[in-house]
C-alpha cells in the first residue's frame, strides 16, 4: 500500500478500538436515553388535557364556554376543555374559586357583558378562549340585529401581522438549539479529545509509538487518528440528531423541523471543521506528555477553549454573538444558532465556514509539526513553547 494511504489503517484501528470501548458505548446510550426521555416528557406534558373548571350562574354562560372550547379545538388546541358547574349566585361562584373547586368564574355584568374571576393568577386557557367566544357571540347577535351576515359584519376587521425581523418564538428556538448544539459539541470535543490524547500517551509509555514510527510516517499516524475519531464523533452526532428528529415527529412537533433543519445542516458542517481542529491539537497534548498525570497540564488550554466555545454559543446575544459567529471555533455553535434564529443572511454561514476552514488548515499544519517533533520525546513532559523550539530530525 502507498505510504500516503496508511492513515486508513490507523483510522480503521481507532474506530475498531473505540467501538469496543465500554465507556464510549455507555455514554452514547446514556445521551440517547436522555434525548428520548426529554422528548417523551415533553410529549407527555403536551398531550395532557388542559381542563378548566368554570363556575357559572346560567345556561348562557355555559354556552359561552362551549363556544370557547370549539374555538380552541378549531385553532389546534385539542387538549383544551372547559367543565362548568352551576351555582346559585355570584357569591357562591366566587367562593368556589376561592376554595379551589373552580379555576375561574364566568359572571355577567350589568351592561350585558361578562367578567372572569380568578383566585390569585389568571388561567391561560380561560383568558385566551372565553373572550374570543364572547366576541363571536356578540358579533352574531349584532349581525342578526342589523340584518346582515356575520362575514359582512366582520368585513375589513382582519389584521395581518408581518415581522421584519425574527420574532421571539424563533429566537427562543434558537436558544434551545444553541443548548443542543453546545452540548453535543462539548461532549464530543472533550470525550473524544481526551481519548485521543490518552491513546497517544499510552503508545508512548508502551514504546509502541517507536515501532509505529518505523513503519508509518508520523503525519499518516496523526491523520488516521483524527479521521477515525472524526468519523465516529460525526456518526454519534448523526444518531443523536436522528433520534431528536424522530422524537419531534412522534410528539407532534414536526412543524419545528422546517425551522431548525438548516441550522442542523450548518452545525454538522461547522462541527466537522471544529472537531478536526480540536482533534489535531488534542493529539499534540498527548504527544507533549510522557504519562497520564502530565495530561492535566498539557490539556488545560484545550479544555478552557472548549468551555469558552460552549459558553459563547449558548449565552451570546446581539452584536457579540454576530461577531463570535465569524471567529474560528467559536463559530461552531454561534453561527448555527444565528441560522436557526433567523438572524443570518444566506451568505454569512458560507463566509464564516470558509474562514473556519482557513484557520483549521493553519492550526492543523502547526499541530502536525508539534506532533511529529514531540511524539518521540519520552524523557520529560514538554511545554508547547519547547515543542515549537524543536526541529525535525
Amino acid at each position: 500500500m502507498n505510504t500516503s494511504q496508511l492513515w486508513r489503517i490507523v483510522a480503521a484501528r481507532e474506530m475498531s478500538v473505540k467501538l469496543k470501548d465500554r465507556n464510549f458505548i455507555v455514554s452514547t446510550v446514556a445521551v440517547l436515553v436522555l434525548i428520548i426521555g426529554a422528548l417523551a416528557v415533553q410529549g407527555w406534558l403536551a398531550s395532557r388535557p388542559q381542563t378548566t373548571d368554570v363556575a357559572v350562574l346560567s345556561s348562557s354562560a355555559t354556552s359561552v364556554t362551549q363556544q370557547a372550547e370549539k374555538a380552541a379545538h378549531a385553532a389546534g388546541s385539542d387538549k383544551v376543555t372547559f367543565k362548568t358547574s352551576t351555582y346559585a349566585d355570584q357569591g357562591a361562584a366566587e367562593r368556589a374559586v376561592t376554595d379551589g373547586k373552580a379555576d375561574v368564574a364566568l359572571l355577567p355584568t350589568d351592561d350585558g357583558g361578562w367578567r372572569l374571576v380568578g383566585k390569585s393568577s389568571k388561567d391561560s386557557a380561560a383568558q385566551t378562549w372565553i373572550p374570543q367566544a364572547v366576541q363571536q357571540q356578540a358579533l352574531q347577535r349584532n349581525a342578526a340585529a342589523a340584518g346582515v351576515s356575520l362575514d359582512q359584519l366582520a368585513k375589513g376587521s382582519t389584521v395581518s401581522y408581518d415581522l421584519l425581523q425574527s420574532g421571539d418564538d424563533q429566537q427562543s428556538t434558537g436558544k434551545i438549539m444553541g443548548l443542543v448544539f453546545g452540548f453535543l459539541f462539548y461532549i464530543a470535543a472533550l470525550l473524544f479529545g481526551m481519548s485521543i490524547a490518552s491513546s497517544v500517551i499510552e503508545e508512548k509509555q508502551n514504546r509502541i509509538v517507536e515501532i509505529l514510527a518505523s513503519a508509518i510516517p508520523l503525519r499518516q499516524l496523526l491523520i488516521g487518528k483524527v479521521v477515525g475519531n472524526t468519523v465516529l464523533a460525526l456518526a454519534q452526532v448523526a444518531i443523536f440528531a436522528v433520534a431528536g428528529i424522530i422524537g419531534l415527529i412522534a410528539t407532534g412537533r414536526s412543524d419545528l423541523l422546517s425551522q431548525v433543519s438548516a441550522g442542523i445542516v450548518w452545525f454538522i458542517l461547522f462541527f466537522i471543521v471544529g472537531f478536526v481542529t480540536f482533534a489535531a491539537v488534542w493529539a499534540v497534548a498527548g504527544a507533549l506528555a510522557t504519562r497520564n498525570e502530565d495530561l492535566q497540564s498539557t490539556s488545560t488550554p484545550l479544555t478552557m477553549l472548549v468551555v469558552i466555545v460552549f459558553i459563547v454559543g449558548i449565552s451570546g446575544t446581539g452584536i457579540f454573538l454576530t461577531a463570535a459567529s465569524y471567529v474560528p471555533l467559536l463559530s461552531t455553535i454561534a453561527m448555527p444558532v444565528r441560522v436557526v434564529s433567523g438572524d443570518a443572511a444566506w451568505w454569512e454561514p458560507v463566509v464564516s465556514l470558509l474562514i473556519g476552514l482557513a484557520a483549521a488548515y493553519l492550526i492543523v499544519r502547526v499541530a502536525e509539526k508539534l506532533y511529529r517533533r514531540s511524539l518521540l520525546q519520552t524523557g520529560h513532559r514538554l511545554s508547547y513553547r519547547e515543542a515549537l523550539a524543536l526541529t525535525d530530525d
